[in-house]
């Protein structure tokens, strides 16, 4: 006699079932809305027959009952269905719903890092400024391999949220594979309750250039940053502004244009969705108008920029309003939508691409700076915790005696200030291109990184990040 197959692949063919049939109906739904022939109808229906017949005949003939409760295979049936459209449709749980809910009201709880899932490999896109892995020193593009003591290479985005979680003031060792120096590190990080002000710095540089910037685009970005820039302007009339969206991971579509609203008159194009349906095109236009008088604008981009990032920097760039300055972005350019269900759960589905004014898609290509300075992993690693402490950068000797290095130039700022110079002199930016190989030639010299020795990761594949999914 031949030995029982373990249960968990008994399962695991269940589901596929449910897969398979789970398709068929949404295919019937599809066909249903797109055809009005005769019969419609009824093929809808006898698909849905169908998945109903399998869930009962496995409801009432399978070997283990417990493990075959119909709002479970419906649910992990309809999970599956919806993660093999594309990487970024997803079925949510009521508890998964309410957590994307929080996230956006810029508070929820965690270690502070964005992660996706790419080419089987789960990807930190950026940490959030001020989090526990920010101050711990966790980049942007490290591989997630581990987390405790459990082995995260193959494990799903789902698993590792879940391991990342946990009560505030508990810690969590994160361990990562940094593909660009070949180290596996650990960090050992206190998990806490999060709450991301979007403006994390706000001052007045030389020559009166006002500089900001933003961490991530919520609820409350476009009010704090209006606070900010009113409270800039009352203490100069500002000449220029450098918008600082490195490592800004993105947002809410929404939060993009408000944000990008401060810069436009009123009714003025900032981006526009286009899906499926060539007749629904969606434009999104400025609403209420001006709120910062005109000047030139610098935006600040690295690869940790997304999303939301990409949409203020495209439509200032495209309208004429700025210029970018640094590294080409990470590329999120798809519109997921959350759809919920009358159950308390919804779906995550990806439902449109989006393209800046001037009819570009970033999706998967990024936006390409104006002027290209790149930092090396060495520098990014060392300004990311001068952005952190600028408290201390007043004190240079008391910076070298806690972090065993002397502050380094930020060579894109000093670029951004460079190219603002020239802008507020009246110089256009085929001028300014021009001119750019002579002051990105007097820039400080770009710190190399340390040798470090190599270890590989068995199973790693070189995936670059694309979608913005979680933070945790």
């Amino acid at each position: 006699m031949e030995s029982d197959p373990p249960k968990s692949m008994n399962r695991q063919a269940i589901f596929f079932v449910l897969i398979l049939l789970a398709a068929n109906v949404v295919l019937g739904a599809f066909q249903l809305s797109q055809r009005r022939a005769g019969g419609e109808d009824a093929d809808f229906y006898r698909n849905l027959d169908e998945f109903g017949q399998v869930l009962r005949l496995i409801r009432e003939n399978y070997v283990d009952p417990d493990s075959v409760e119909y709002e479970t295979m419906v649910e992990e049936a309809l999970k599956h269905l919806l993660r093999s459209l594309d990487s970024h449709s997803d079925y949510l749980s009521r508890d998964r719903f309410s957590d994307l809910q929080s996230e956006t009201k810029q508070q929820f709880g965690g270690v502070g890092i964005q992660i996706e899932a790419r080419d089987g490999a789960i990807l930190v896109i950026a940490p959030i400024a001020g989090t526990p892995a920010d101050e711990a020193g966790v980049l942007a593009g490290d591989r997630i391999v581990q987390v405790d003591e459990e082995d995260t290479r193959t494990a799903s985005l789902r698993q590792i949220v879940d391991l990342l979680r946990g009560e505030p003031g508990t810690k969590v060792d994160l361990t990562v594979y940094r593909q660009s120096t070949e180290e596996r590190l650990t960090f050992t990080l206190e998990r806490a309750i999060i709450q991301v002000d979007s403006v994390f710095d706000a001052e007045i540089l030389e020559g009166d250039v006002g500089y900001v910037r933003l961490t991530q685009f919520g609820d409350r970005t476009k009010d704090e940053l209006q606070e900010a820039l009113e409270g800039l302007l009352e203490e100069t009339e500002l000449e220029g502004l450098i918008l600082d969206l490195r490592n800004n991971p993105g947002g809410l579509l929404t939060a993009a244009v408000d944000v990008a609203d401060l810069f436009f008159d009123r009714n003025q194009l900032i981006v526009f969705t286009q899906g499926r349906d060539p007749d629904k095109r969606q434009n999104l236009r400025s609403r209420r108008g001006r709120a910062v008088p005109e000047m030139p604008i610098a935006v600040l981009l690295n690869g940790g920029s997304a999303s939301a990032s990409e949409i203020v920097a495209g439509a200032l760039r495209d309208s004429g309003r700025g210029f970018i300055v640094g590294e080409t972005s990470f590329g999120k350019g798809s519109v997921q939508s959350i759809l919920p269900l009358r159950s308390g759960d919804a779906l995550r589905l990806t439902t449109s691409l989006y393209y800046t004014p001037s009819g570009i898609s970033i999706h998967e290509k990024g936006i390409i700076p104006d002027v290209e300075v790149a930092h090396s992993v060495e520098e990014e690693s060392k300004l990311r915790l001068q952005r952190n402490r600028r408290d201390l950068l007043k004190n240079p000797e008391e910076f070298l005696e806690r972090y065993d290095f002397e502050p380094i130039p930020d060579r894109q700022l000093k670029a951004a200030l460079e190219i603002l110079r020239m802008r507020i002199a009246g110089l256009t930016m085929e001028e300014v291109q021009e001119q750019k190989s002579q002051f990105v030639e007097s820039l400080p010299e770009k710190e190399e990184m340390v040798e470090t020795p190599e270890e590989t990761i068995p199973g790693d594949t070189d995936a670059e990040p694309r979608e913005t999914i979680k933070i945790e």
